[in-house]
């Protein structure tokens, strides 16, 4: 199996799941349809949690509709902190050597991507956030990839849902940079224990 892709978790106790992907809108049900490919990428840390059962939720919509989707689990890549040297800014390309490269190319070829994260101490995990810091590297080359290229935000908390407000915001600001549209922001406050979202 590709290091940088998982499968996606199933069990017979998340059957009954809300569809993350499938809430009648019209306009998001098209973007996630006909073929496109739709990129997962999860920021937890713990695998199986519930993140990631959203995350797989919003994938099993989207292959309702239609999609070929691929999940990759961010803990498990070999990703670098941005060592703010500036010279991608020259050349467009990071100077790390790591699985950031591999990941961008999967980042290239999809339409759609799914960005989960819990609220870690009011904002993303260190994972998701090492991710989004280096994608200032290729942010150009992903805004010139796609004409249209959208996201998706899944976004657990243990507590109420304005402590996802920070989250949400460097989030949607970061992607709108990449010219990705957020199509839908998924917030599931009060889940603690593993599971809860069913």
């Amino acid at each position: 199996m590709d290091a940088l892709s998982a499968p996606p978790l199933r069990e017979n106790w998340m059957v009954k799941r809300k569809r993350a992907c499938n809430t009648g809108d019209e306009r998001l049900d098209w973007k996630v349809s006909a073929r496109k490919r739709v990129l997962g990428i999860v920021g937890s840390p713990r695998r199986g949690g519930n993140t990631e059962i959203l995350v797989d939720e919003a994938l099993v919509g989207a292959e309702e509709a239609g999609a070929l989707t691929e999940k990759v689990i961010l803990n498990k890549l070999d990703i670098a902190p941005c060592q703010g040297c500036g010279d991608c800014q020259q050349t467009g390309e990071c100077v790390q050597q790591d699985d950031m490269s591999a990941l961008f190319e999967k980042m290239a070829q999809s339409q759609v991507w799914v960005v989960g994260t819990p609220v870690y101490w009011h904002g993303p995990t260190a994972q998701l956030k090492a991710f989004i810091d280096r994608c200032y590297a290729r942010e150009r080359e992903l805004a010139r990839t796609r004409k249209e290229r959208y996201a998706i935000l899944v976004i657990p908390s243990a507590d109420h849902a304005g402590v996802a407000r920070y989250t949400v915001g460097m989030l949607t600001t970061a992607l709108n940079v990449m010219t990705a549209e957020i199509l839908a922001t998924v917030l599931a406050p009060g889940v603690f224990h593993r599971g809860t979202p069913r």
